[in-house]
């Protein structure tokens, strides 16, 4: 059994743990919201189609200011609610109005800028990763949602795990389910930042650059770690560290138990010593025959 100061401490890291996760979390939500300096910079990832018309083609450069002219962008990035939009001489000078379980659909951008909302017909293929692409994005966004909100109420449990064991396994089961829903969010976006990336960068006929966000990835994933050793913390306390109200009752029932058989031993001596003296007397020489 370990220390009862040992499930202190240990309630207080986990509280820490908690608390640290928060901030890294509210920066995941709240990246790539509006324009903002800060706030621009945190992104799953960014498409640049600066030079959408490769090089190699003639009158690339025409086609591209073309392109820019008739309303496209320069670079699109995509946050949890919502993506952002602007050019590389100006940065952003747009973001779409946040929405609840978002998910970007690049074609549909691109085709609405760029062909004035004209609708084409799209590969059966295309229309799979889309909507796969959609399924993931939507979960994600619930699962980051959840984790945030779990935290946040865990952070005030926490406390609790410090006065009996049974506490901290209910404690560990949330932080479980946080830890859980967490990780699968970032792996998910981690998925389709990588995905994209693969997948626009292979079309050999259209020069689309992607860039994944190192600062969405570091905020989501420490959120997750450390969640995860919160929970580990958790259950560490519900198997191993004993409350420290148990050693103060064992020792002062202890003390009790002391107290009562010293005054015990007092009384008998007391009860002793105050007989008369000639009972004393005789006592002695009858236990001496």
């Amino acid at each position: 059994m370990a220390h009862p100061k040992a499930r202190r401490n240990t309630t207080f890291v986990a509280a820490l743990c908690y608390l640290i996760t928060i901030p890294f979390l509210i920066l995941v939500l709240v990246g790539n919201i509006h324009i903002n300096g800060i706030l621009n910079d945190i992104y799953f990832f960014k498409l640049d189609v600066s030079h959408i018309i490769p090089i190699a083609v003639d009158n690339s450069q025409l086609l591209n200011s073309v392109a820019r002219s008739l309303g496209l962008h320069d670079f699109y990035s995509v946050g949890l609610w919502n993506f952002c939009e602007g050019y590389l001489d100006e940065g952003v000078t747009y973001c779409s109005t946040p929405k609840q379980f978002y998910w970007f659909n690049p074609v549909e951008v691109l085709v609405s800028e760029l062909l004035a909302g004209a609708k084409i017909a799209l590969p059966s293929q295309v229309v799979t990763i889309l909507k796969l692409l959609r399924i993931g994005s939507q979960v994600m966004y619930g699962c980051f949602m959840a984790g945030t909100i779990l935290n946040a109420i865990l952070l005030f449990l926490t406390p609790l795990a410090a006065r009996r064991r049974l506490f901290s396994l209910f404690i560990s089961i949330i932080g479980l389910l946080s830890a859980i829903v967490l990780i699968v969010a970032s792996v998910i976006a981690t998925v389709i930042s990588v995905a994209a990336r693969i997948a626009l960068t292979a079309q050999d006929q259209l020069n689309i650059s992607a860039e994944i966000g190192v600062k969405m990835f570091v905020f989501m994933w420490l959120g997750s770690l450390v969640t995860l050793l919160a929970f580990l913390l958790h259950s560490a306390m519900g198997c191993f560290c004993r409350p420290e109200r148990l050693k103060r009752g064992r020792s002062s029932s202890s003390k009790r138990s002391n107290t009562s058989m010293a005054e015990t031993s007092s009384s008998n001596n007391h009860h002793h010593t105050a007989l008369p003296r000639f009972v004393r007397r005789n006592k002695k020489n009858s236990s001496t025959l």
